[in-house]
């Protein structure tokens, strides 16, 4: 198999937000600059993000809150539950901001964006990023830090460098000359390489590759074989062969999940139906944001495997539609259908979720002659939709989605979202 090399060189560059959610919660609250941040996961479970001066007293990523409650508390962190309304708003005007000063930009997650530039020298790249680097902060008061290289993979390793090493005020360059980057590369472990899981890394430790130049200088047929083509393709990024293309048009998505843990076991067909109901609701309102439809539905549930002294049940059903959807009503009843057929009492679930696949634009789809008359609630949707964008979400529901929600996550620590619901505005007070 050939790999795809591109029709001529280019530079990459690697945008990438500190410390992300963190820093979100700083914009807001500047009292917590230079100090202990934590933000948790859903239901306040672990620990997924943490500012530098966490880091420093030893707290890990992914790190039960419980386990490390008393270091926490000792240390006086600032805890945080994770506010998503508000870091997807963060993520979306960084990347805005990104977008109005580079045109060809590709969107990699929440926090991180690759763009291209015509290849220039060094100080002028060093300039560039910092200029785009301070742009942003003024703009969206979200630092970043920003790495340049001729492939994705050295772009990666150069805003690694940039973030770990305050030297480099948030922007580093990789070299030209082969000798100097492979420089850098012998300073960087393997299990640091973008593509390169902890199991791809023991697996190369055992053969003696231990770093990123030691994975560039390997045989090609014996990276093949360990790696598979992938791995082959980042060995060649390594080498500065560009085999991972900007991508400002991402593959079309295979699927849409929506699913929470429970902030509290759920034990009734009722309160699983309510979540269920809310679940299926969130998610026919993103394949309406996208412009896509659904012809397809799996609903799963669980009990909390983690409670050994507590009866155990799983189970899932998937259905095709009858016609591709994105209304919620339809959506809604082939969901709760689902349940009735795997939902057994007797049990404390943990959790329920909804997957939709088979999925298709809502322009492409070709009725058939013989398929069932659907009822139009494009009207109900667009005005669903219209309240909820402008008021805040959940504003207009189903009945059968519940008012209550005793089983939603726990999130006792959530601060506002601040710039996507009117009631949580941020209040400025001007001193007299």
């Amino acid at each position: 198999m050939a790999i795809s090399t591109g029709s001529s060189p280019q530079l990459f560059a690697l945008m990438d937000c500190n410390n992300f959610y963190v820093s979100c919660e700083r914009v807001f609250n500047p009292s917590l600059e230079a100090r202990p941040v934590v933000v948790l996961s859903n239901n306040d479970g672990c620990i997924i993000a943490r500012s530098n001066e966490a880091k420093a007293l030893g707290i890990k990523m992914g790190e039960p809150y419980f386990q490390c409650k008393p270091l926490l508390d000792r240390h006086r962190v600032r805890v945080f539950s994770s506010n998503y309304a508000l870091y997807g708003d963060m993520s979306q005007r960084v990347m805005n901001v990104l977008g109005q000063l580079e045109p060809d930009v590709e969107i990699y997650s929440i926090d991180e964006a690759f763009f291209n530039l015509p290849a220039a020298s060094a100080e002028f790249l060093q300039r560039t990023g910092t200029d785009i680097r301070n742009t942003i902060r003024q703009y969206t008061g979200i630092p970043v830090s920003i790495g340049f290289g001729s492939t994705k993979t050295l772009a990666k390793i150069a805003n690694r460098l940039a973030k770990k090493n305050p030297e480099y005020a948030g922007v580093f360059v990789m070299p030209r000359a082969r000798a100097e980057i492979e420089e850098v590369l012998g300073q960087i472990k393997v299990g640091d390489v973008w593509g390169i899981g902890s199991r791809s890394e023991r697996k190369l430790a055992g053969r003696a590759v231990f770093t990123a130049l030691d994975l560039s200088r390997a045989d090609d047929s014996w990276v093949r074989r360990q790696l598979s083509i992938s791995g082959l393709r980042t060995a060649h990024e390594l080498r500065g062969i560009t085999c991972f293309a900007l991508e400002q048009n991402p593959p079309s998505q295979q699927s849409l999940a929506c699913s929470r843990s429970f902030g509290a076991p759920v034990t009734t067909l009722a309160g699983m139906r309510e979540a269920t109901v809310s679940y299926i609701s969130r998610a026919a309102e993103k394949l309406r944001q996208q412009g896509i439809k659904a012809g397809a539905l799996n609903l799963y549930l669980t009990t909390n495997v983690f409670r050994a002294d507590r009866p155990q049940y799983a189970n899932s059903r998937t259905v095709t539609l009858p016609v591709p959807t994105a209304d919620t009503s339809a959506l809604i009843a082939e969901a709760v259908r689902c349940l009735r057929e795997i939902y057994r009492p007797g049990y404390e679930y943990k959790k329920v979720g909804v997957v939709l696949t088979d999925l298709s634009q809502s322009h492409a789809f070709q009725p058939t002659l013989f398929a069932p008359a659907v009822k139009d609630n494009r009207k109900l949707n667009e005005a669903l939709d219209r309240i909820n964008a402008k008021w805040g979400r959940e504003t207009l529901q189903y009945a059968s989605a519940g008012l209550q929600k005793p089983w939603s996550n726990k999130r006792s620590r959530k601060s506002p979202s601040y710039t996507t619901s009117w009631q949580e505005l941020p209040v400025v007070r001007a001193g007299g």
